[in-house]
Protein backbone atom coordinates (compact mmCIF):
# COMPACT_ATOMS: atom_id res chain seq x y z
CA UNK A 1 0.00 0.00 0.00
CA UNK A 2 3.09 2.62 0.51
CA UNK A 3 4.69 1.91 -2.64
CA UNK A 4 1.18 3.00 -4.32
CA UNK A 5 0.91 5.53 -2.38
CA UNK A 6 4.55 6.58 -3.38
CA UNK A 7 3.74 6.07 -6.83
CA UNK A 8 1.06 8.52 -6.37
CA UNK A 9 2.95 11.04 -5.30
CA UNK A 10 5.15 10.75 -7.80
CA UNK A 11 2.63 11.33 -10.41
CA UNK A 12 1.40 14.56 -8.73
CA UNK A 13 4.81 15.65 -8.31
CA UNK A 14 5.51 15.34 -12.15
CA UNK A 15 2.60 16.83 -12.78
CA UNK A 16 3.25 19.97 -10.90
CA UNK A 17 6.65 20.51 -12.51
CA UNK A 18 5.48 19.70 -15.52
CA UNK A 19 3.38 22.71 -15.45
CA UNK A 20 5.69 24.97 -13.50
CA UNK A 21 8.35 24.29 -16.45
CA UNK A 22 5.10 25.05 -18.95
CA UNK A 23 5.00 28.62 -16.82
CA UNK A 24 8.31 29.28 -16.51
CA UNK A 25 8.44 28.87 -20.30
CA UNK A 26 6.19 31.86 -21.04
CA UNK A 27 8.34 34.25 -19.72
CA UNK A 28 10.46 34.57 -23.20
CA UNK A 29 6.38 34.88 -24.42
CA UNK A 30 6.29 38.47 -22.70
CA UNK A 31 7.64 40.07 -25.81
CA UNK A 32 6.24 43.41 -28.13
CA UNK A 33 3.05 40.93 -28.67
CA UNK A 34 2.00 41.29 -25.76
CA UNK A 35 2.74 44.69 -25.20
CA UNK A 36 0.75 45.19 -28.16
CA UNK A 37 -2.23 43.40 -26.59
CA UNK A 38 -2.20 44.93 -23.58
CA UNK A 39 -2.34 48.57 -25.44
CA UNK A 40 -5.59 46.99 -27.27
CA UNK A 41 -7.21 46.19 -23.97
CA UNK A 42 -6.34 49.65 -22.87
CA UNK A 43 -7.35 51.80 -25.45
CA UNK A 44 -10.81 49.45 -25.09
CA UNK A 45 -13.97 51.94 -24.95
CA UNK A 46 -16.29 49.06 -24.24
CA UNK A 47 -15.95 45.65 -22.80
CA UNK A 48 -13.20 43.15 -23.04
CA UNK A 49 -15.06 39.50 -24.39
CA UNK A 50 -13.50 36.63 -23.92
CA UNK A 51 -14.61 33.48 -25.51
CA UNK A 52 -13.49 29.89 -25.70
CA UNK A 53 -15.31 25.88 -25.46
CA UNK A 54 -14.14 23.31 -23.52
CA UNK A 55 -11.78 23.08 -21.54
CA UNK A 56 -10.55 26.62 -22.66
CA UNK A 57 -14.34 27.56 -22.02
CA UNK A 58 -13.99 27.31 -18.39
CA UNK A 59 -10.19 29.09 -18.39
CA UNK A 60 -12.03 32.23 -20.72
CA UNK A 61 -14.83 32.47 -18.04
CA UNK A 62 -12.04 32.88 -15.17
CA UNK A 63 -10.16 34.90 -17.19
CA UNK A 64 -13.24 37.56 -17.89
CA UNK A 65 -13.94 36.97 -13.94
CA UNK A 66 -10.38 38.40 -13.52
CA UNK A 67 -10.53 41.23 -15.72
CA UNK A 68 -14.08 42.50 -14.33
CA UNK A 69 -12.91 42.64 -10.83
CA UNK A 70 -9.43 44.45 -11.52
CA UNK A 71 -10.82 47.58 -13.28
CA UNK A 72 -11.50 46.34 -16.74
CA UNK A 73 -15.31 45.69 -17.64
CA UNK A 74 -15.50 41.96 -19.27
CA UNK A 75 -17.49 38.92 -19.56
CA UNK A 76 -17.56 35.48 -21.54
CA UNK A 77 -19.38 34.62 -24.26
CA UNK A 78 -19.82 30.95 -25.61
CA UNK A 79 -19.12 30.33 -29.12
CA UNK A 80 -21.80 28.33 -29.90
CA UNK A 81 -24.15 30.46 -28.18
CA UNK A 82 -22.97 33.04 -29.71
CA UNK A 83 -23.76 31.84 -33.20
CA UNK A 84 -27.36 31.69 -31.86
CA UNK A 85 -27.44 35.42 -30.91
CA UNK A 86 -25.36 36.28 -28.24
CA UNK A 87 -23.52 38.09 -31.42
CA UNK A 88 -25.47 40.61 -30.61
CA UNK A 89 -23.81 41.12 -27.29
CA UNK A 90 -20.24 42.08 -29.02
CA UNK A 91 -20.24 45.64 -29.90
CA UNK A 92 -17.86 47.94 -32.15
CA UNK A 93 -16.60 48.76 -28.89
CA UNK A 94 -15.33 46.03 -27.54
CA UNK A 95 -11.94 44.03 -27.71
CA UNK A 96 -12.55 40.19 -28.04
CA UNK A 97 -9.83 37.97 -26.50
CA UNK A 98 -9.97 34.26 -28.09
CA UNK A 99 -8.68 31.11 -26.20
CA UNK A 100 -7.64 27.90 -28.67
CA UNK A 101 -5.01 25.93 -27.77
CA UNK A 102 -5.18 24.51 -31.29
CA UNK A 103 -6.03 27.95 -32.92
CA UNK A 104 -8.71 26.02 -35.41
CA UNK A 105 -11.53 25.50 -32.92
CA UNK A 106 -14.30 25.48 -35.21
CA UNK A 107 -16.56 27.50 -33.17
CA UNK A 108 -14.25 30.31 -32.63
CA UNK A 109 -13.45 30.34 -36.15
CA UNK A 110 -17.13 30.56 -37.60
CA UNK A 111 -17.22 33.75 -35.14
CA UNK A 112 -14.21 35.32 -37.64
CA UNK A 113 -16.52 36.99 -40.30
CA UNK A 114 -18.68 39.30 -37.85
CA UNK A 115 -15.45 39.89 -35.89
CA UNK A 116 -14.05 41.46 -38.92
CA UNK A 117 -17.21 43.30 -40.02
CA UNK A 118 -17.44 44.94 -36.92
CA UNK A 119 -13.51 45.59 -36.93
CA UNK A 120 -12.63 45.15 -33.68
CA UNK A 121 -9.27 44.11 -32.28
CA UNK A 122 -8.79 40.25 -31.94
CA UNK A 123 -6.31 39.24 -29.56
CA UNK A 124 -5.96 35.39 -29.34
CA UNK A 125 -3.87 32.89 -26.80
CA UNK A 126 -2.43 29.99 -28.97
CA UNK A 127 -0.47 27.09 -28.88
CA UNK A 128 -0.12 26.95 -32.72
CA UNK A 129 1.20 30.28 -34.08
CA UNK A 130 0.48 29.31 -37.98
CA UNK A 131 -2.87 27.92 -37.04
CA UNK A 132 -6.25 30.12 -38.97
CA UNK A 133 -7.32 31.72 -35.65
CA UNK A 134 -3.65 32.90 -34.69
CA UNK A 135 -3.31 34.48 -38.35
CA UNK A 136 -6.53 36.44 -38.11
CA UNK A 137 -5.73 37.92 -34.91
CA UNK A 138 -4.47 41.33 -34.52
CA UNK A 139 -2.21 40.25 -31.88
CA UNK A 140 -1.67 36.16 -30.79
CA UNK A 141 0.21 35.68 -27.51
CA UNK A 142 1.52 32.09 -28.17
CA UNK A 143 1.04 29.91 -25.14
CA UNK A 144 2.49 26.48 -26.86
CA UNK A 145 3.97 23.82 -24.52
CA UNK A 146 6.21 21.25 -25.03
CA UNK A 147 3.55 18.55 -23.53
CA UNK A 148 0.47 18.04 -21.65
CA UNK A 149 0.87 17.01 -17.63
CA UNK A 150 -1.51 14.35 -18.77
CA UNK A 151 0.13 10.66 -19.40
CA UNK A 152 -1.69 10.57 -22.25
CA UNK A 153 -1.20 13.84 -23.73
CA UNK A 154 -4.72 13.99 -24.05
CA UNK A 155 -6.56 15.90 -21.16
CA UNK A 156 -5.66 19.61 -21.52
CA UNK A 157 -3.69 20.39 -18.37
CA UNK A 158 -0.48 22.00 -18.90
CA UNK A 159 -2.21 23.90 -21.29
CA UNK A 160 -5.12 25.24 -19.67
CA UNK A 161 -2.81 26.45 -17.00
CA UNK A 162 -0.52 28.29 -19.28
CA UNK A 163 -3.35 29.82 -20.78
CA UNK A 164 -4.76 30.58 -17.33
CA UNK A 165 -1.12 32.34 -16.33
CA UNK A 166 -1.34 34.05 -19.32
CA UNK A 167 -4.65 35.65 -19.01
CA UNK A 168 -3.11 36.76 -15.65
CA UNK A 169 -0.74 38.42 -16.63
CA UNK A 170 -2.91 40.42 -19.19
CA UNK A 171 -5.39 41.18 -16.10
CA UNK A 172 -2.47 42.63 -13.52
CA UNK A 173 -0.57 44.48 -16.48
CA UNK A 174 -3.76 46.20 -17.17
CA UNK A 175 -4.54 46.64 -13.46
CA UNK A 176 -1.24 48.43 -12.98
CA UNK A 177 -1.24 50.27 -15.67
CA UNK A 178 -4.83 51.54 -15.14
CA UNK A 179 -3.48 52.89 -11.39
CA UNK A 180 -6.05 50.36 -9.94
CA UNK A 181 -6.26 50.39 -6.04
CA UNK A 182 -7.07 48.39 -3.30
CA UNK A 183 -10.15 50.59 -2.46
CA UNK A 184 -11.16 50.10 -6.35
CA UNK A 185 -10.50 46.46 -6.09
CA UNK A 186 -12.91 46.51 -2.51
CA UNK A 187 -15.69 48.66 -4.56
CA UNK A 188 -16.17 45.75 -6.63
CA UNK A 189 -15.81 43.36 -4.01
CA UNK A 190 -17.89 45.05 -0.98
CA UNK A 191 -19.48 41.86 -0.14
CA UNK A 192 -15.56 40.59 1.14
CA UNK A 193 -13.76 41.29 3.73
CA UNK A 194 -11.02 43.18 1.85
CA UNK A 195 -14.29 45.79 1.13
CA UNK A 196 -15.45 45.76 4.18
CA UNK A 197 -12.11 46.66 5.47
CA UNK A 198 -11.58 49.40 3.29
CA UNK A 199 -15.16 50.75 2.80
CA UNK A 200 -17.40 50.26 6.03
CA UNK A 201 -17.53 53.32 8.60
CA UNK A 202 -18.37 54.02 11.81
CA UNK A 203 -21.03 55.72 10.64
CA UNK A 204 -22.13 52.09 9.09
CA UNK A 205 -22.65 50.81 12.36
CA UNK A 206 -22.61 53.28 14.88
CA UNK A 207 -25.50 53.07 17.73
CA UNK A 208 -27.41 56.29 17.44
CA UNK A 209 -29.81 58.23 19.38
CA UNK A 210 -30.90 56.60 22.59
CA UNK A 211 -28.86 53.94 22.10
CA UNK A 212 -25.94 56.69 23.30
CA UNK A 213 -25.52 56.10 26.99
CA UNK A 214 -25.37 59.47 28.07
CA UNK A 215 -25.67 61.50 31.28
CA UNK A 216 -24.76 65.21 32.34
CA UNK A 217 -22.69 66.71 34.89
CA UNK A 218 -25.16 67.15 37.36
CA UNK A 219 -26.42 63.82 36.85
CA UNK A 220 -25.89 61.43 40.07
CA UNK A 221 -23.39 58.82 39.90
CA UNK A 222 -25.89 56.25 41.24
CA UNK A 223 -27.83 57.23 38.10
CA UNK A 224 -24.65 56.92 35.79
CA UNK A 225 -24.11 53.67 36.85
CA UNK A 226 -27.59 52.57 36.14
CA UNK A 227 -27.03 54.02 32.25
CA UNK A 228 -24.11 52.17 31.95
CA UNK A 229 -25.74 48.85 33.01
CA UNK A 230 -28.81 49.92 30.77
CA UNK A 231 -27.47 50.89 28.00
CA UNK A 232 -24.58 47.27 28.21
CA UNK A 233 -21.70 49.35 26.55
CA UNK A 234 -19.55 49.54 29.51
CA UNK A 235 -19.67 53.12 29.67
CA UNK A 236 -21.42 56.64 29.51
CA UNK A 237 -20.54 60.05 27.86
CA UNK A 238 -20.71 63.21 29.98
CA UNK A 239 -22.39 65.85 27.85
CA UNK A 240 -23.34 69.43 28.10
CA UNK A 241 -26.46 70.73 27.55
CA UNK A 242 -24.99 71.32 23.65
CA UNK A 243 -24.22 67.49 23.56
CA UNK A 244 -20.71 68.28 23.37
CA UNK A 245 -18.41 65.84 24.97
CA UNK A 246 -17.11 66.40 28.48
CA UNK A 247 -15.85 63.12 29.43
CA UNK A 248 -16.46 59.34 29.92
CA UNK A 249 -17.61 57.36 32.86
CA UNK A 250 -16.40 53.59 32.54
CA UNK A 251 -16.73 50.20 34.17
CA UNK A 252 -13.58 50.43 35.05
CA UNK A 253 -13.77 54.14 36.46
CA UNK A 254 -16.79 51.82 38.66
CA UNK A 255 -14.32 49.55 40.25
CA UNK A 256 -11.91 52.00 40.86
CA UNK A 257 -14.51 54.37 42.49
CA UNK A 258 -15.31 51.08 44.45
CA UNK A 259 -11.90 50.39 45.65
CA UNK A 260 -11.75 53.88 46.92
CA UNK A 261 -14.27 53.37 48.67
CA UNK A 262 -16.61 56.54 47.50
CA UNK A 263 -19.80 57.35 48.47
CA UNK A 264 -21.91 57.05 45.34
CA UNK A 265 -24.46 59.05 46.62
CA UNK A 266 -22.52 61.98 47.49
CA UNK A 267 -19.73 62.46 44.88
CA UNK A 268 -19.88 64.00 41.97
CA UNK A 269 -19.14 62.37 38.67
CA UNK A 270 -16.73 65.65 37.34
CA UNK A 271 -14.50 63.81 40.17
CA UNK A 272 -14.87 60.16 38.55
CA UNK A 273 -14.85 60.75 35.24
CA UNK A 274 -11.98 60.20 32.46
CA UNK A 275 -11.81 63.96 30.66
CA UNK A 276 -9.90 63.25 27.55
CA UNK A 277 -11.20 59.92 25.84
CA UNK A 278 -10.37 58.34 22.71
CA UNK A 279 -12.96 59.45 20.16
CA UNK A 280 -13.05 58.67 16.25
CA UNK A 281 -14.95 60.71 13.50
CA UNK A 282 -17.96 58.74 11.37
CA UNK A 283 -15.89 58.62 8.37
CA UNK A 284 -13.20 56.82 10.65
CA UNK A 285 -13.09 53.21 9.11
CA UNK A 286 -14.07 50.48 10.75
CA UNK A 287 -10.88 48.46 10.86
CA UNK A 288 -8.79 51.51 11.61
CA UNK A 289 -11.47 51.65 14.77
CA UNK A 290 -10.65 48.26 15.56
CA UNK A 291 -6.84 49.60 15.59
CA UNK A 292 -7.53 52.29 18.33
CA UNK A 293 -9.41 49.56 20.84
CA UNK A 294 -6.42 46.80 20.32
CA UNK A 295 -3.93 49.42 20.38
CA UNK A 296 -5.29 50.87 24.05
CA UNK A 297 -7.06 47.69 25.31
CA UNK A 298 -10.79 49.36 25.31
CA UNK A 299 -13.85 48.02 23.83
CA UNK A 300 -15.92 51.03 22.99
CA UNK A 301 -15.23 54.44 20.92
CA UNK A 302 -17.54 57.52 21.32
CA UNK A 303 -18.07 59.08 17.42
CA UNK A 304 -17.81 63.05 17.86
CA UNK A 305 -18.70 65.62 14.85
CA UNK A 306 -16.02 68.31 14.55
CA UNK A 307 -17.55 70.16 17.11
CA UNK A 308 -16.95 67.64 19.64
CA UNK A 309 -20.69 66.77 19.91
CA UNK A 310 -21.63 63.32 20.49
CA UNK A 311 -23.28 61.83 17.58
CA UNK A 312 -22.91 57.78 18.03
CA UNK A 313 -20.57 54.94 19.77
CA UNK A 314 -19.62 51.60 18.34
CA UNK A 315 -18.79 48.70 20.64
CA UNK A 316 -15.88 45.48 19.68
CA UNK A 317 -19.12 43.62 19.64
CA UNK A 318 -20.55 45.63 16.34
CA UNK A 319 -17.03 45.83 14.98
CA UNK A 320 -16.70 42.35 14.97
CA UNK A 321 -19.86 41.19 13.90
CA UNK A 322 -19.21 43.34 10.89
CA UNK A 323 -17.30 41.09 9.83
CA UNK A 324 -13.98 43.25 9.18
CA UNK A 325 -11.59 40.64 10.69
Amino acid sequence: MTQKLDFLNELAIAVLQAEARAIAGLVARIDGTFTHACQLLLQCKGRIIVVGIGKSGHIANKMAATFASTGSPAFFVHPSEASHGDLGMITAQDVLIALSYSGSTHEIITLLPHIQKLQIPLITLTGNPHSPLAKAATANINIGIEKEACPLGLAPTTSTTATLAMGDALAIALLEAKGFTAEDFARSHPGGRLGKKLLLHAEDIMLIGDRIPQVTLTTPLTEAILEITQKGLGFTTVVDHESKLLGIYTDGDLRRTLDKKLDLQATPITEVMTQHCKTIRPKTLVVEALGIMEKNKITSLVITDEENRVIGAVHLHDVLSAGVV
